[in-house]
């Protein structure tokens, strides 16, 4: 797999080797084998449901870069070691847990193993199926003394029980016959390591903070194990969060052949052996069946009996209803998720892929968060962040809308530490912390951690949007508020008054830092600026509905949350009179009060392998540089982007994208959404494969570490937001097409309010067709309608909204508004007198 720089466009809409990863419509698939790209084949076939995922490691358990099985939620604690100390920083680090594995059934024929990485193939495919949820693998192996054996796998994560994995080895000698062993194992692996304590190639050398943290003692500790017949069951508990699991394995051989059966288990393996006097043309099915159950604290003779019951259930029924509900699950999902690009069968692929991993994120999360990395891998050391509310919510909120409700329900829960985090840090309200697994701040760098406050404007703003396209008013009514109430007494606290000589106040934030992490602790962010303003004005407005509407409830919200008229007036106000920064000379927004004070990195010259600059310059050193990791006033731009002018989206969009390294794998999503409204047509284009293919072409380099679900999702977003040009500003939905030149058409759904609206576009008209609901009002250009059941609403369109000839322009600001000089460079060390 060809790995491409990230801050390269891809120019091609096809990256990948097309002999090895075939098209199809709906599968992803892998034609030939090979073991010098593991990291990234085992993040890519993954299989996952939300709360329990598996990496796609190889049955036979070697060669592998990391064996992961990882449980959303399930995590050590340790303690920050800091190497200055100081008041409020961040005390208790986080990690997800690698727990125990079943992935592993080795095939063992004449006594000979089979390893891919060696084996003589006849022929070789593994299929990840995004309408059956399952990942095949077929082969034909000829052994070492040259006889013929067909293998064929499956492996599933149900999306519809929650705790359930479900393996399948089929194996057949088809000319001969011989001696087979299957080994089916558990094994309680320890930071991706083997069962022969070999440490997994993730956990590597070097300083990568996107990595997830090793550990250095052991960690989940025998508590039980227990077999008996075709049963396997182990027990353990977190040595520090003292958290508790089980794990549950059945199994079942059916074969004609004559076999033994050996079951063994200790406190970190369990084993199913069948040795098989196989002979030829007669298969031997072995179907491996897995529960795990987690908790915080629930004694794990609890746990064992949960495990008992879910693979009871499974024994009772057998695993074929298991595998018709994956189908059905996942045939709901397309009807309300799919995105068809007419005539694009590479895109459909990846589309596709990315839409599934999702759902693989999401699913069954039920009030966990979404971790960066999914339940795919260690990166990020299994956190949250605030991309789940920006990026993942926007695409479950309107395909989706109880996946939503359950995320911001996770929020919610999420509160009372919230409140312990502001009152540490000297503020009213609620902070919801930078990055997290249990509620706690583990950010232990503040500068590009803890001072990212918009956080909490960002789950203000998801949680508003949310219920806004559902009409949920009973979520926001009884929890919704509490959240919007503590915000935004977070930034009516975090916040000053400023007078000016006219006597004119204005309202602003210094001292945090926004999406943009190569620039930290600034005043007057304008992302932070603009979204806390949103998140003031809502909570005043909801208060103020409230009152009108729902007088007895509003009553039960001031007295719980001690509100009055003086407070909610407060945050209007700040709202009304926040600072947003803007220079009328250059015309552009700059990104904080002293953004334009810096000189520009001057990215066209760094070296490649420079890059990211995160990995290769002390912080300091990008800190005194207009450089971004990602496009924060841009992304301010599509977010709120009913407040700001054309002028001032194009004049801030090409003055900022040339200094963007797109170094974060967000990026490139909001470059191309902004890109395709304001008129580069080709670069929003450029941008969308960049993000389609951020983890199948493995951009960024480190998709070894688990997929990138915020990009995943952000893929719908560009289709959606940027191709189809919806924007959901004040709770109405309105379309501004700028499908590309290249593409007949395309096709996606969204749910307003309980009703399923099919939106069509095309070079020359958009369509909307309600299949499922009743009715939906919609807004094309500035023209209102009323699209309804049985009747279409179809609209003429003149163009795909205005282009804009020629590439961007490599600078369009070259002096402060005081008239100095921006000058560009590239900070490097001069050794005088060598």
């Amino acid at each position: 797999m060809t790995r491409r720089s990230p801050d390269d466009p891809i120019k091609a809409a096809d990256p990948l080797t097309r002999n090895r990863f075939p098209i199809h419509p709906w599968r992803f698939t892998e034609a030939e084998y090979s073991s010098d790209d593991l990291g990234v084949t085992e993040s890519l076939f993954a299989v996952g449901n939300g709360y329990l995922g598996m990496r796609g490691n190889v049955e036979e358990g070697r060669e592998t870069y990391t064996h992961g099985t990882f449980i959303n939620g399930f995590h050590e604690t340790w303690p920050i070691r800091h190497a200055e100390e100081a008041f409020g920083f961040a005390r208790t680090g986080q990690t997800i847990v690698n727990v125990p594995d079943n992935k592993t059934i080795k095939l063992y024929v004449d006594d000979e193993p089979m390893l891919l990485s060696v084996a003589d193939l006849e022929s070789y495919e593994r299929s990840l199926d995004f309408r059956d949820g399952l990942l095949y693998r077929n082969i034909i192996w000829r052994t070492p003394g040259g006889k013929r054996v067909k293998v064929s796998s499956t492996r599933m994560v149900s999306f519809t029980q929650r705790h359930l994995a479900i393996m399948t080895m089929e194996v057949t000698m088809l000319e001969d016959e011989a001696p087979v062993v299957i080994s089916s194992q558990t094994l309680n692996r320890q930071d991706g390591r083997d069962e022969y304590h070999v440490r997994s190639a993730a956990m590597g050398t070097g300083v990568d903070p996107r990595r997830g943290v090793p550990f250095e003692t052991r960690v989940l500790e025998p508590q039980s194990h227990w077999w008996q017949d075709q049963r396997i069951i182990l027990g353990y508990r977190c040595a520090n969060s003292k958290m508790t699991l089980a794990v549950g394995v059945d199994h079942q051989i059916i074969t004609d052949n004559d076999y033994r059966t050996f079951t063994s288990a200790d406190e970190d393996t369990g084993k199913m052996v069948y040795r098989v006097q196989a002979k030829p043309g007669q298969p031997i099915k072995v179907t491996k069946v897995v529960s795990y159950h987690t908790s915080r604290g629930v004694p794990n003779r609890e746990l064992v009996d949960r495990c008992r019951r879910t693979l009871d259930r499974v024994l009772e029924h057998g695993v074929e209803p298991e595998f018709a509900a994956q189908r059905q699950w996942l045939d709901k999902f397309w009807e309300r998720s799919d995105v068809v690009v007419h005539g694009q069968p590479a895109l459909q692929q990846a589309i596709r892929w990315n839409l599934f991993q999702v759902a693989q994120a999401t699913a069954r999360a039920e009030q966990s968060g979404v971790p960066a990395k999914g339940v795919t891998g260690t990166g990020y050391s299994g956190h949250y962040f605030w991309d789940t509310e920006i990026f993942v919510l926007p695409f479950l909120t309107y395909t989706s809308p109880q996946m939503a409700r359950s995320e911001l329900r996770f929020r919610y829960n999420m509160l009372g530490a919230a409140r312990r985090r502001a009152e540490e840090l000297a503020q009213s309200g609620a902070l919801f912390p930078w990055r997290t697994v249990n509620g706690e701040e583990a950010s232990a760098y503040y500068a590009a951690g803890t001072a990212q406050y918009h956080i909490d404007a960002d789950i203000a703003y998801a949680l508003c949007k949310y219920v806004a396209a559902s009409g949920d008013q009973e979520f926001m009514n009884r929890e919704g508020v509490d959240l919007l109430v503590e915000t935004a007494r977070l930034w009516a606290d975090l916040g000053f008054w400023r007078e000016n000589g006219t006597g004119r106040r204005s309202f602003h934030i210094h001292g945090v830092t926004g999406p943009d992490e190569y620039t930290t602790v600034v005043n007057d962010n304008l992302f932070t600026n603009v979204m806390a303003r949103f998140n003031l004005a809502k909570a005043a407005e909801l208060l103020g509905q409230l009152e009108r509407e729902f007088p007895r409830a509003y009553q039960r919200v001031a007295e719980r949350l001690e509100l009055g008229a003086e407070e909610i007036a407060e945050w209007a106000a700040c709202a009304e009179s926040m600072s947003i920064p803007y220079d009328e000379v250059t015309g552009i927004n700059p990104q904080d009060a002293h953004f334009l004070d810096r000189e520009v990195w001057d990215l066209k010259n760094t070296p490649a392998d420079k890059r990211p600059l995160l990995l290769h310059y002390h912080p300091l050193v990008i800190y005194r540089f207009q450089v971004l990791k990602q496009a924060d006033v841009v992304l301010a731009m599509f977010l709120q982007g009913d407040h700001f002018t054309k002028e001032q989206k194009r004049n801030n969009f090409e003055y900022y994208d040339p200094i963007t390294t797109g170094d974060s794998t967000l990026s490139a999503i909001v470059q191309s959404i902004i890109a395709a409204e304001v008129g580069y047509r080709e670069l929003a284009l450029r941008y969308f494969y960049n993000s389609l293919f951020v983890d199948l072409a493995d951009l960024h380099g480190n998709t070894s570490d688990g997929v990138h679900v915020a990009s995943t999702a952000g893929v719908w977003n560009i289709l959606a937001y940027g191709f189809g040009g919806m924007r959901d500003y004040n709770g109405i939905i309105t379309f501004d097409p700028r499908l590309p030149e290249s593409w007949a058409g395309m096709t996606f759904q969204i749910t307003l309010r309980g009703t399923r609206v099919k939106v069509d576009v095309t070079s020359g008209e958009i369509a909307f067709t309600v299949v499922a609901g009743e009715s939906a009002e919609l807004a094309v250009r500035g023209e209102y309608f009323t699209v309804s059941a049985g009747i279409p609403v179809r609209v003429s369109l003149a163009d795909q909204g205005s282009g804009i000839d020629g590439p961007l322009p490599s600078r369009t600001v070259d002096r402060r508004p005081d008239g100095t000089l921006i000058t560009a460079s590239v900070p490097q060390a001069v050794l005088l007198g060598r």
